[in-house]
C-alpha cells in the first residue's frame, strides 16, 4: 500500500484549518439576523408575520445561556437584541479593528517559533472564544464587542504565518496548487452559511457557536499531531519525498539566521504592488462575504435558510474555481508557456480587474433577485484566482520572508475588513434600499479594478536579491536533481527543472545588472 504524501497530508489540514479560520469570521454575520429583535413596524412582508407568531415556540427552544439565566434569575432580552443598523454594522467590523496588528508579528513569530505553534494556537484561542460569545452577547453589547475585537486580534496572527510553512514545504512550481488550500476559507463560507441557516432554523442561533467551538477544538487536536515546520522535522515523511523537496527548494531557504531586511522589503514595488492587489481584492471580498446575508434579507427577503445557501453558494465556487485554475498556472510554468511574472498578473487582472467589472454590473442590476445571485456567485468565484496571484506571487518574490511580506500586506490589505463595513453602514443606516446597495457595489467595483490595472502595469513576480542579502544565489545543482529519482517521476522532476532554469536566469540577470551599475561607477 502506497504511502500518503506528507505534502497531501499539510494541504488537508491547512485546508480544513482554513476552514475554521473562516467559519470564526463569518458566524456572527448570520447569527446577527436571528439575534436582533424584529420590528413589525419595519417590515410587514409574510415571512416576518410567520417568524413573528413563531416567536414564543422560538423562545422556548433550548440553550445552555438561557437555561442558566432562568436558573439564576438574571434578566436578559428575550425576544430579541435591539441593536441599532450602526450598531450592527460595528458588531459586524469590529473582528478587523485589531486583526490588521498582528499581521507583520504572524510572520516574525512563525518564522521564528514555527508555523506549527502560530497558526495552531491563533485558530485554537479563536474557537474558544466561539463558546464565550452566547453568555457575552446576553450580558453585554460592549463585552461582545471586545470579545468579537480579541477574537479577530488573535486570529490575526494564522494567515502571515501559513507561508512560512509553504516556503519551507512547497517547491516552486507546486505553489499555486498548494496555496489553494488557503481558500479553505470559501469553503468555510459556502459550507457553514447554509449550515448555520439551517440550525437557526431547527434551534437557536447559540448553537451556531457550540458547533464552531466543537468543529475548531477537533481540528487543532489533529493539528498538533499531523503537522510539523519542516519535511526534516517530520517523523514520517518518506526518505524519496524529503530529498526532492529540499532539493527543489535549493538555495532560496536560507539554513541560517539573517537579519530581516526591512528597508528593502519597505522600499520594494513588488511587495507594494501586491499589498494594493490584495487591498481591491479584500475590499470586495468582504463586502459581499459579511454583508451579503443582509443583502439577501433586507433587499431580497429570502428566509434564513435561503439566506444562508444563497451567501454561501459563491464561496464555494470561489475554492473550485481557485482550485482548477491553480493547476492551469502551475501548468503554465511548469511548460513555460508564461513566465511566472506573467501568469501572477493573468491571475490577478481576473481576481481583482474582472471581478471589478462584474461587481459593477451588480451595482445596476442587483434590483433583479435572479441577476444578483448570478452575478455575486460569479464576483466572488472569480476571487479565487488570488491563489495564484498575489499570494503566490509573495512567496515567490522571497521563501525567506514569505511570511513576513504577507503579514505587511495583511496589516495593510486587511483595513478595508473594518473600513467597508463602516461605509456600508453610513450608506444603509436606516436606508436599506437598492439606491443605497448600488452604491456599495459601486465603491467596491472602483477598488477591485484600480488595483488590478495596476498590478497588471507595473507588477513583477521574481525572486528578489534581498531574499538572501547578496546578488549571486548559489547554483542548486540541476544534475543532482536530474538524478534524484526515487520515488520520484519525470512529471515531478519537470518542474524542477523548470524552476531551476528560471532561478538561474534571474540569476544571470542580477550579475548582469549589478555589472552595468559597477561599470557606470
Amino acid at each position: 500500500m502506497a504511502q500518503v504524501e506528507a505534502r497531501t497530508v499539510l494541504w488537508y489540514m491547512t485546508f480544513i484549518g482554513f476552514i475554521v479560520n473562516y467559519m470564526i469570521r463569518i458566524n456572527l454575520n448570520i447569527t446577527i439576523v436571528d439575534m436582533i429583535a424584529l420590528n413589525p413596524t419595519q417590515n410587514s412582508s409574510l415571512e416576518n408575520s410567520t417568524h413573528l407568531a413563531a416567536l414564543p415556540e422560538l423562545n422556548e427552544r433550548f440553550s445552555l445561556e438561557r437555561w442558566f439565566m432562568d436558573w439564576a434569575n438574571i434578566p436578559y432580552e428575550k425576544k430579541g437584541f435591539h441593536w441599532d443598523a450602526k450598531q450592527q454594522s460595528s458588531l459586524l467590523g469590529s473582528f478587523f479593528w485589531a486583526h490588521w496588528t498582528l499581521q507583520i508579528p504572524g510572520g516574525i513569530l512563525a518564522t521564528k517559533y514555527g508555523t506549527k505553534l502560530v497558526f495552531g494556537w491563533s485558530n485554537g484561542i479563536g474557537v474558544f472564544c466561539c463558546f464565550l460569545i452566547p453568555i457575552v452577547s446576553y450580558w453585554s453589547y460592549t463585552g461582545l464587542i471586545i470579545l468579537r475585537v480579541f477574537q479577530g486580534w488573535v486570529t490575526g496572527l494564522a494567515w502571515p504565518s501559513m507561508h512560512v510553512l509553504t516556503a519551507k514545504w512547497i517547491p516552486p512550481n507546486e505553489r499555486s496548487k498548494f496555496v489553494s488550500a488557503y481558500l479553505g476559507s470559501s469553503v468555510g463560507v459556502a459550507l457553514f452559511y447554509p449550515i448555520f441557516g439551517y440550525v437557526i432554523d431547527w434551534t437557536r442561533w447559540e448553537w451556531v457557536y457550540y458547533m464552531c467551538g466543537i468543529v475548531g477544538t477537533l481540528w487543532f487536536i489533529a493539528w498538533q499531531f499531523l503537522v510539523f515546520d519542516s519535511p526534516a522535522e517530520h517523523p514520517r515523511i518518506a526518505d524519496s519525498e524529503r530529498k526532492y523537496i529540499e532539493k527543489s527548494l535549493g538555495a532560496s531557504i536560507q539554513t541560517t539566521k539573517a537579519p530581516t531586511p526591512w528597508k528593502a522589503i519597505a522600499t520594494s514595488r513588488p511587495v507594494w504592488l501586491n499589498v494594493v492587489a490584495q487591498w481591491g481584492g479584500i475590499w470586495g471580498l468582504f463586502t459581499l462575504m459579511t454583508h451579503a446575508p443582509t443583502y439577501f434579507r433586507q433587499i431580497h427577503h429570502w428566509n434564513i435558510r435561503a439566506t444562508g445557501f444563497l451567501s454561501g453558494l459563491p464561496h464555494l465556487m470561489r475554492m473550485l474555481f481557485s482550485y482548477v485554475f491553480s493547476i492551469l498556472a502551475d501548468y503554465l510554468l511548469r511548460t513555460d508557456r508564461l513566465s511566472r511574472t506573467n501568469v501572477r498578473k493573468l491571475a490577478t487582472f481576473i481576481c481583482c480587474g474582472l471581478k471589478g467589472f462584474v461587481v459593477l454590473a451588480l451595482a445596476y442590476y442587483g434590483y433583479n433577485a435572479t441577476a444578483a445571485i448570478v452575478l455575486v456567485t460569479l464576483a466572488t468565484m472569480l476571487h479565487g484566482a488570488v491563489s495564484s496571484g498575489p499570494l503566490a506571487s509573495m512567496v515567490d518574490l522571497s521563501p525567506n520572508y514569505a511570511g513576513i511580506v504577507l503579514g505587511v500586506s495583511g496589516m495593510i490589505g486587511g483595513m478595508p475588513g473594518f473600513i467597508s463595513p463602516y461605509i456600508v453602514g453610513q450608506i444603509t443606516y436606516q436606508n436599506q434600499t437598492i439606491e443605497a446597495w448600488k452604491n456599495v457595489f459601486l465603491i467596491s467595483s472602483m477598488m477591485l479594478t484600480g488595483s488590478g490595472i495596476l498590478y497588471v502595469l507595473f507588477s513583477e513576480s521574481t525572486l528578489q536579491p534581498w531574499n538572501s542579502g547578496c546578488h549571486q544565489l548559489p547554483d542548486p545543482g540541476l544534475k543532482e536533481l536530474q538524478n534524484l529519482g526515487a520515488g520520484q517521476d519525470e512529471e515531478e522532476k519537470k518542474p524542477l527543472k523548470a524552476d531551476h532554469d528560471e532561478e538561474t536566469h534571474n540569476v544571470a540577470e542580477m550579475e548582469t545588472k549589478t555589472k552595468s551599475e559597477g561599470d557606470e561607477k
